[in-house]
């Protein structure tokens, strides 16, 4: 075997040994107008986490779709949401979903979740010239389970677009209505009863949804929620069992639940 083999297991190396580079691309006056997607959030409830998105995408003022899916399961204890160009964020979801099912097979054991972490910050590294020159620029959340951890409790961590990694205490919220989402959380959290941390999963997905209902009133970009054109959002939660995603009939039913 060649000195300048991969380190079995490391199906990101493996691409690099074959002399894959990201691809690279100069700005033109003429390039069309980038598709946006936001926005995403992901806060702890009494189970577990729940992570959501609008599925609302822009190419400036222009409203591409609102049927995009902005939770992705990477695997059966891991969840990426995406805030930024689709394009590359999608990409990224698909290397990342290989690359932990190849390390699965070929070790005959899950990747750990920092590991897991790390993968996501280095595809964005990667991205880091694309960032630069304002294309493809993605501002990921990622939720998983720590392994090393009894009882399991997943963790949420939120992204820079150079690839810096912070892990999110209570919530997190990314894309263009992440501001109005973030203020609502921390009142909820510090004042509100019951706070998101102690909210069953009825509770968590109606505030869910009506955390995007306010976003959407003040940012364009928020494709919110509307029953009457069902009109819901991605919704996943992540708990000690893994993940399970709620379903727009769920949804609906869980809005129109009385106080």
């Amino acid at each position: 075997m060649s000195s300048e083999a991969p380190m079995a297991g490391d199906f990101l190396s493996l691409l690099a040994g074959r002399k894959l580079p990201p691809w690279r691309a100069e700005p033109s006056a003429s390039a069309p107008v980038q598709t946006q997607a936001t926005t995403v959030f992901a806060f702890h409830f009494g189970e577990g986490v729940l992570m959501a998105g609008d599925r609302r995408a822009t190419a400036g003022n222009v409203i591409v779709t609102d049927r995009v899916d902005k939770v992705i399961e990477i695997d059966a204890t891991s969840l990426l949401a995406i805030a930024g160009v689709p394009a590359t964020a999608f990409e990224m979801a698909r290397v990342l979903q290989t690359s932990f099912e190849y390390y699965r097979r070929s070790q005959l054991q899950p990747l750990s979740l920092p590991a897991k972490v790390r993968a996501l910050a280095r595809l964005l590294r990667e991205n880091l010239p694309m960032t630069m020159q304002g294309i493809g620029v993605v501002a990921p959340l990622f939720a998983g389970l720590d392994h090393s951890f009894s009882p399991l409790k997943p963790q949420i961590y939120f992204y820079d677009p150079l690839g810096a990694q912070f892990q999110a205490v209570d919530y997190v919220a990314s894309g263009s209505g992440s501001g109005t989402i973030r203020s609502v959380l921390s009142f909820q959290e510090q004042y509100g009863n019951p706070r998101p941390s102690q909210m069953k999963l009825a509770e968590a997905v109606k505030f869910a949804l009506r955390l995007l209902m306010v976003a959407s009133e003040f940012d364009s970009a928020t494709g919110g929620v509307n029953p009457a054109t069902e009109t819901f959002a991605t919704i996943r939660v992540l708990r000690s069992t893994g993940v399970e995603s709620v379903t727009d009939e769920q949804q609906s039913k869980f809005l129109n639940l009385k106080p």
